[in-house]
């Protein structure tokens, strides 16, 4: 069980580098006690809502009951003066202990006295808190709608620096983005990209959109070709936190009824995406564009056009630097694609792609195997010679070997076995039984 215990030293507590005396702090405000917010808490506020609302990632150590590591609603004191939060104590009496859960020391009395100072103290503090954070909010919803009217009057460099600042509210603040929606501001900011649209314009306006919830309405209106050009060319030209947005606002869009699959049927779109799913020097685009890309994959009208960009000798290129999420998300595309002619044509003449799947066979996850075994039987099954032998001879015949004998789902060994039957029709029973040998594999 976990135990805290804030330092303690001539009756204060020390916390946040300053000294607390519980007897005089709410009197003195120096924990923002009522005289020291000028008398702001009117009606009193339920102290558990409060403590949910605000969700602070610091607290004062002295708050914080030692058993569960919370802020204390309804702090009691042991004989040994200790505190604690009631629920949590009386637990520990209820569990057979009789000894303070921080010291260890032996209760030679077992009454829990409420800890009416402290417990002001706390209700005293959050409320301050809470007030305060409804006044930013306040504040910021009307920051927000003065940049959207700001937005209407200016160009160039003060459109920009409006947009700019306007991004920043709406990033810090829930209220800030409810008034760009409810004062008309997703319409305004949607107007901003087109044909004619700057870079430095663009990019502002989009990640300020993949911060909103956006309404079917304006989702349709983003779809109209020019917006979309205009985010493609950015998820072209922009740094890789602008080229991500882009990709979260075309995620956004795809999740519409009305989504047009001509919308991402672009060479430009599917190419930056390849982009930034190979730049080995920005991993973190690496998981947004294999996610969209493997959204994309779903739709059977692009996967030629998916595989015209030579996607499958460069995902097949950079698997093996991948971590384990998107290793999965690039099988998963390969293993789609593997399901159109050109897709298998081009996995056959990728000189990497079959030795890679072998090795990923019972190396990351089951779904990994999955992906591989499944592009494995696509190209064997279609070039039962040259693809099996070439499969054979990376080591696969052992490694099916271990899928059927491991804890794997039933299909996925029915489907070792089947690839299995079918790389032995080209060897005779001795030179096939000594491919199956595990020592190479394992090496």
């Amino acid at each position: 069980m976990p135990m805290f215990q804030p330092s303690k030293k001539d009756g204060f507590v020390k916390f946040e580098g300053s000294v607390l005396d519980l007897d005089t702090a709410v009197k003195d405000g120096v924990l923002g006690g009522v005289g020291g917010c000028g008398g702001v808490i009117g009606e009193k506020m339920d102290l558990k809502k409060m403590i949910e609302e605000l969700n602070l990632p610091e607290i004062p150590s002295v708050f914080i009951c030692p058993i569960s590591l919370e802020p204390m609603q309804d702090p009691v004191t042991l004989c040994t003066g200790q505190t604690y939060e009631k629920s949590n104590i009386l637990k520990w009496f209820s569990l057979g202990h009789y000894t303070c859960p921080t010291t260890m020391q032996e209760l030679w009395d077992d009454t829990v006295t409420p800890n009416k100072t402290l417990h002001h103290l706390i209700h005293t503090w959050f409320s301050q808190k809470h007030v305060q954070m409804k006044k930013r909010s306040e504040d910021a919803f009307g920051r927000a709608s003065e940049f959207l009217t700001t937005l209407k009057n200016v160009k160039g460099q003060a459109r920009i620096q409006t947009l700019k600042e306007l991004k920043q509210m709406v990033a810090k603040h829930s209220t800030a983005r409810k008034a760009v929606v409810d004062e008309g501001g997703v319409a305004l900011l949607s107007s901003l990209l087109g044909p004619v649209t700057s870079y430095a314009v663009g990019c502002e306006v989009i990640a300020i959109l993949v911060n909103l919830t956006l309404s079917s309405e304006s989702k349709t209106t983003l779809m109209q070709p020019a917006k979309v050009s205009s985010i493609v060319d950015i998820l072209n030209e922009g740094s890789v936190e602008t080229k991500v947005n882009c990709v979260h606002l075309v995620e956004t869009l795809m999740e519409e009824k009305d989504f047009r699959i001509e919308i991402v049927s672009s060479h430009s779109l599917l190419v930056a995406l390849m982009r930034l799913v190979r730049d080995k020097r920005h991993p973190n685009g690496h998981l947004p564009g294999l996610g969209l890309l493997k959204l994309i994959s779903t739709y059977k009208q692009v996967r030629s056009l998916i595989v015209s960009i030579g996607a499958i000798p460069q995902l097949v290129e950079i698997i093996p630097f991948m971590n384990q999420e998107c290793v999965e998300l690039a099988l998963f595309v390969l293993d789609v694609l593997s399901s159109v002619p050109e897709g298998r044509q081009a996995l056959k003449d990728c000189s990497n792609a079959i030795p890679v799947m072998v090795k990923l066979l019972m190396r990351i996850s089951e779904s990994c195997t999955e992906y591989a075994l499944s592009i494995l039987w696509s190209v064997c099954k279609l070039y039962p010679v040259e693809c099996s032998l070439k499969a054979v001879d990376a080591g696969l015949a052992a490694k099916l070997l271990l899928v059927i004998q491991s804890g794997c789902s039933p299909v996925l060994k029915q489907r070792a076995a089947e690839l299995l039957k079918l790389c032995s029709l080209n060897y005779s029973d001795t030179i096939f039984i000594s491919k199956c040998k595990l020592t190479r594999t394992i090496q």
